[in-house]
């Protein structure tokens, strides 16, 4: 067959060219759609004016789609053939990825679930640089869904919750049409953890938080009424995914200052979010922190008097809440001005210590001493108080001119659309 080549790509002993984009379809037992898909995607990729491969990722099939990978394979020149010993999504795309010499990677579904009118527009802001990441939403306004109410309520739900508690802001994490820069995909893949359908939403949190540009493309999806996707169980591994993530990025196990670095665009000050965003996390790790000081208190009245008990308690979850807020609430994982964020926050726990101090004091002064739960609510509330007046203070002064983002890098060379084609005999 004959296509064209963006000019310049060419492997690492530069003896033959590069596809400008490598697809890669991750299949498990699909023997009955496999080639009608790939011979569909084929016939939509020999349109576009650049060079490509198709990777069919067979996962640990047990019917005959291995026969038939190999079987498009060697009737198209364009397509390959990948065999996994383990089933998982995302350990098929990380192994592929990983060893493709391709400019930019995509993947998509083998139901074609996706309109295939959507790939050129996903892949081509890549391409000339313009995004890092690019992914088909059908979330977003313009998209076309058909697809039943269940699945429709699980995918938004999701959605929102992603935005609740790993504030992310890309509109829909499992849509199966993603593309990457291979830039990106080397510097990234090592720190996502997961092998499976949890792999996308990992994938997008860290190129967000390592400020990387991400394009969403509002697309025309069709549901495949045969999916054999375990809805129920997916869903639990996700929200263990979630939670996962997130103490990962509480602890600072991902390097995301590095990674602003190596890729990040721009520097961006000041603090991150909106107030609403900004306001539930603060709210749920207020919470927490409620619920620990509530339990560090009780265990701490058994040996101390209730305003020692108090202080103690006080102070030890207030270091806690700073390093939270810190980096979840607002964003800041690099180790600057750590030691002065604290102290302006001990400053901020000043007021707390004399707020809750006058409470315990009221409550000796009418109910008498020794009353560990009577002491707990007025505590409660005086915290609750406490907390408005602590989350306007790190907005307003602790973390208001604090840097995010590492200096802007200089982009790679891009692929421009415009580029002079030459042909190349497949």
């Amino acid at each position: 067959m004959t296509g064209t080549d963006l000019a310049g790509h060419r492997d690492a002993v530069g003896s033959r060219p590069v596809p400008t984009l490598e697809v890669v379809v991750p299949v498990h037992n699909e023997e009955a759609d496999l080639e009608g898909s790939v011979e569909r995607l084929v016939r939509y990729l020999d349109t576009l004016p650049f060079t490509y491969r198709v990777t069919i990722a067979d996962n640990a099939s047990t019917d005959a789609t291995p026969l038939v990978a190999h079987r498009l394979a060697h009737r198209y020149g364009t397509v390959g053939v990948v065999h996994l010993a383990l089933k998982g999504r995302g350990r098929a795309l990380r192994q592929v990825w990983s060893a493709s010499p391709s400019p930019v990677l995509a993947y998509m579904d083998v139901d074609l679930s996706t309109d295939l009118n959507a790939l050129l527009p996903l892949v081509a802001p890549l391409l000339t640089g313009h995004s890092d990441v690019a992914i088909g939403t059908r979330l977003r306004h313009g998209a076309w869904v058909q697809r039943g109410a269940r699945r429709e309520v699980i995918s938004r739900c999701y959605n929102l919750l992603l935005r609740g508690t790993l504030r992310a802001r890309f509109s829909d994490a499992q849509c199966g049409f993603k593309a990457v820069r291979r830039q990106v995909a080397v510097e990234l893949l090592p720190w996502v953890r997961d092998d499976a359908w949890f792999f996308d939403t990992e994938l997008l949190v860290i190129a967000e938080r390592a400020g990387l540009r991400i394009h969403e493309v509002a697309v025309d999806w069709v549901d495949d009424p045969d999916s054999r996707v375990d809805v129920v169980q997916t869903a639990a591994e996700d929200l263990r995914g979630i939670v996962r993530v997130g103490w990962s990025l509480l602890r600072g196990e991902v390097p995301l200052s590095a990674l602003r670095e190596q890729l990040g665009r721009t520097r961006r000050d000041g603090v991150a979010g909106s107030l609403r965003a900004q306001s539930l996390i603060f709210a749920l790790i207020g919470v927490a922190s409620t619920v620990a000081y509530g339990g560090l208190y009780l265990c701490l009245r058994q040996v101390l008097a209730a305003q020692a008990a108090n202080a103690a308690a006080l102070l030890v979850t207030a270091v806690m809440n700073t390093s939270a807020n810190r980096r979840m609430t607002f964003g800041i994982s690099t180790p600057d001005h750590r030691w002065r964020h604290h102290a302006q926050a001990l400053l901020v726990l000043g007021a707390g210590l004399l707020a809750t101090s006058t409470a315990l004091s009221e409550v000796d002064r009418l109910a008498g001493p020794g009353h560990p739960l009577t002491e707990i609510a007025v505590l409660t509330v005086a915290n609750l108080l406490v907390t408005v007046v602590r989350f306007a203070a790190m907005r307003v002064w602790i973390f208001r001119g604090a840097r995010r983002a590492a200096p802007s890098r200089q982009p790679e060379p891009s692929v421009p659309l415009s580029a002079p084609l030459a042909q190349d005999q497949a």
